[in-house]
């Protein structure tokens, strides 16, 4: 039988001091749900609650209720009641008449009341506690009342905002099924908000994930779980190991420079993704049986498992030195020109197919008229070079005359290679200005194309991407000196959650299975 459909927030924006707090949401619920917005502080949950609830009115969009513009309804006249973290219980009365207060407010009968109570109490595993002070109860017993004096008013829909928050963890989990039972044996509508995972998974039929304002997923918990439709989600929902791949075909995929079956399909071959698979997916195995090998890195453990860091590529690094200083430009000032170059390093492998056109572009060398701004060609490079380890002065020129001479350093090549994944790493000293520094604006990106970085497969000879760059000093504040700077291709660590034991700096194999990978699109 099709559900019906009870509530529809459709392009709902709300702002708070010109804020955006909810970006245009829409979100259909149906009755009998029990459905849990789920998300981080501030991404906008309870505001969506509270609009549904009456307390707050959307700047833009409609409320729907049963297919009626609620909108402008008061509070009281919904039929909706909520549950909030705090309780606002009446401290004065006892567990009987806070739950009896709302049908006292609506003239019930006396026996129309005590029967509604009585069921209550009945529901909340309360009946013994009809005569007590609310004052005198432990936090999960507040909570409830809390939930009898809601759900007494027979409302179609119940709202819970955070209502676990302030129960310690075993009460928590207890309330957590507690709410689920209620739920069903009442049969309405339940919207829950939490930032708790566990919560949402253990009691949803339907989460909402949200980020700042705007929904990310809708779906049961094993779709959100098993089948998060970006990175966000599946680092929100649980534990994830996020990798970057490549889609080869449908049900193929490439990652870690391996081949692997999965069960995705509908990508472009060539399509760059992200694999992701959970740590109780992946399980640990002889180093010679696994599909990836690895080392242990690290071991927590969490009570009913061990989570296992284990690292199965290091990445390949260099480290370079920066040499900085803060020498001015010269000034040729009869010509109105002014021009500056830097030290440079040569590997010697590089003299044989030394020109100059290479050698103003290691130099980094120009000039330019300062009051033009505009650049001055340089005519002449003068230099004489050995294939020896050395330096040598290289002078450049003008047709105007102005000139300044740097030094070139023959060094043996400045590599890495890393025999055990198969990858070279290529970088060379190097000299900069203060003010190349502080003028930067992309400075990662400008640092590996002053060392020349790159690296590179030892299988197929196809480039490997530096994805780290490491310096040792502040960019807004560097001063002339020699500075370290390390470049580095990614490496690679998966949490694995397993029953067995290891040791920090066992070596281990890793194995999955094509059902336990999933594909996200990077297009999300």
């Amino acid at each position: 039988m099709q559900q019906k459909k009870l509530i529809e927030f459709k392009n709902i924006v709300k702002e708070f001091d010109g804020k955006l707090v909810l970006k245009g949401v829409n979100l259909d619920i149906y009755e009998n749900e029990f459905v849990t917005l789920l998300g981080p502080s501030g991404c906008g949950k309870t505001t969506l609650l509270r609009i549904l609830g009456g307390f707050l009115t959307q700047n833009e969009g409609q409320v729907l209720f049963d297919g009626q513009d609620i909108s402008k309804v008061p509070p009281y006249k919904r039929e909706i009641n909520t549950v909030f973290q705090k309780y606002a219980l009446f401290p004065h009365m006892n567990v009987y008449n806070n739950i009896a207060f709302g049908l006292k407010i609506k003239k019930e009968p006396k026996d129309i009341i005590e029967q509604k109570v009585k069921r209550m109490l009945k529901l909340v595993n309360l009946e013994d506690f009809a005569d007590k002070n609310v004052t005198e109860m432990s936090g999960g017993q507040q909570q409830r009342v809390a939930i009898a004096r809601a759900l007494v008013n027979e409302p179609s829909v119940l709202l819970l905002d955070e209502p676990l928050g302030a129960l310690d963890l075993k009460l928590r989990q207890e309330m957590q099924h507690e709410l689920k039972r209620i739920q069903q044996e009442v049969g309405i509508t339940f919207i829950f908000v939490t930032h708790d995972q566990e919560e949402a998974l253990t009691m949803s039929d339907k989460i909402v994930v949200m980020k700042d304002g705007e929904i990310q997923q809708i779906g049961s918990p094993t779709d959100i779980y098993n089948e998060p439709v970006n990175e966000y989600v599946a680092n929100f929902i649980g534990e994830s190991n996020i990798i970057e791949g490549i889609m080869l075909e449908d049900y193929r995929v490439m990652f870690e420079d391996k081949r692997f079956d999965c069960v995705d399909f509908g990508f472009d071959a060539g399509e760059t993704v992200d694999v992701v698979i959970r740590p109780e997916d992946l399980d640990i195995v002889p180093r010679g049986e696994g599909k990836l090998k690895g080392v242990v890195k690290s071991v927590l453990f969490k009570g009913v498992h061990y989570e296992t860091v284990v690292e199965t590529k290091i990445g390949t690094s260099i480290t370079v030195q920066m040499q900085v200083s803060s020498d001015a430009p010269v000034f040729n000032e009869s010509a109105n020109e002014k021009m500056s170059a830097n030290d440079f390093y040569l590997d010697m492998e590089d003299i044989d197919e030394l020109d100059d056109a290479t050698i103003i572009a290691r130099a980094d060398a120009q000039a330019w008229n300062p009051d033009a701004d505009e650049l001055i060609s340089i005519k002449e490079v003068h230099y004489q070079i050995e294939k020896r380890i050395g330096s040598y002065p290289v002078t450049f020129s003008t047709a105007a005359g102005t000139s300044v001479t740097v030094n070139m350093v023959v060094k043996d090549e400045n590599r890495v290679v890393n025999r055990e994944y198969e990858e070279e790493i290529f970088a060379v000293n190097f000299f900069k200005k203060v003010d190349e520094i502080l003028e930067s604006i992309a400075l990662e990106t400008d640092l590996k194309t002053w060392a020349n970085a790159s690296a590179w497969s030892l299988e197929n000879g196809e480039s490997v991407e530096i994805s780290e760059v490491r310096y040792s000093f502040d960019p807004e504040h560097i001063i002339p000196g020699t500075y370290q700077v390390t470049f580095a291709t990614k490496g690679y660590e998966y949490k694995v959650d397993t029953t067995d034991k290891y040791e920090v700096g066992d070596e281990v194999g890793l194995t999955f299975q094509p059902e336990d990978i999933h594909i996200m699109s990077k297009r999300r």
